[in-house]
């Protein structure tokens, strides 16, 4: 993370006060990993408040969440915690996804960014933005670079084109700048919109 900063901040001048800044902080990860995207699933089109409390009843449904506590589950009782009906059909759909993997998580630290996208977004639900959040706080890849995310996008519109939109070549030299540590990078300019630590 040290080096990152230090690459980073010769790189790119405008980044430098940030991390100066916010230097005792980094980004940290918790849960596992079907939890953190249950979560995502669960949060989805709902305030932060609302989201906590819906996981809080899933939670005292299921148990530990897992997939296989929540196959156990039934549709009714999901639905009772506050899970629209599309929401528990998504859930299902990544407790099995899970369940036929027989737990074997453990390969996805061998599979490239991509491969995971690809197989993530084939499950309902899941789409391109949740599982660059799951490459970066549950995998701690260290090269996303999630431009499909309105917080990103809007603190580079802050520090870069005075709350305009960026130009398509700032973007582009500010990614090759920032490349291979595009994930640290990403939650500095995060650190500009707010002051306490991102956790999914």
């Amino acid at each position: 993370w040290r080096a990152a900063c230090a690459e980073i901040a010769e790189r790119e001048p405008r980044l430098a006060p940030l991390i100066a800044a916010h230097r005792p902080l980094r980004l940290a990860s918790r849960g596992d990993a079907f939890q953190t995207l249950a979560r995502s699933i669960v949060g989805q089109q709902i305030s932060v408040g609302a989201a906590q409390a819906v996981w809080a009843r899933v939670c005292a449904q299921c148990g530990t969440v897992s997939a296989a506590s929540l196959l156990a589950c039934s549709p009714a009782r999901l639905r009772a915690c506050g899970l629209s009906a599309r929401k528990v059909e998504y859930c299902f759909d990544l407790a099995r996804h899970f369940d036929s993997r027989s737990g074997d998580t453990g390969d996805w630290d061998a599979l490239g960014d991509d491969r995971i996208i690809e197989e993530l977004t084939a499950v309902r639900g899941i789409g391109v933005w949740t599982v660059q959040m799951f490459l970066i706080f549950h995998l701690g890849r260290p090269d996303v670079w999630p431009l499909g995310d309105l917080g990103l996008r809007r603190a580079i519109e802050r520090c870069y084109s005075r709350g305009r939109p960026t130009a398509a070549r700032t973007l582009a030299r500010l990614s090759a700048r920032c490349a291979p540590w595009r994930t640290v990078a990403t939650w500095y300019l995060w650190r500009s919109l707010e002051s306490e630590p991102i956790r999914h």
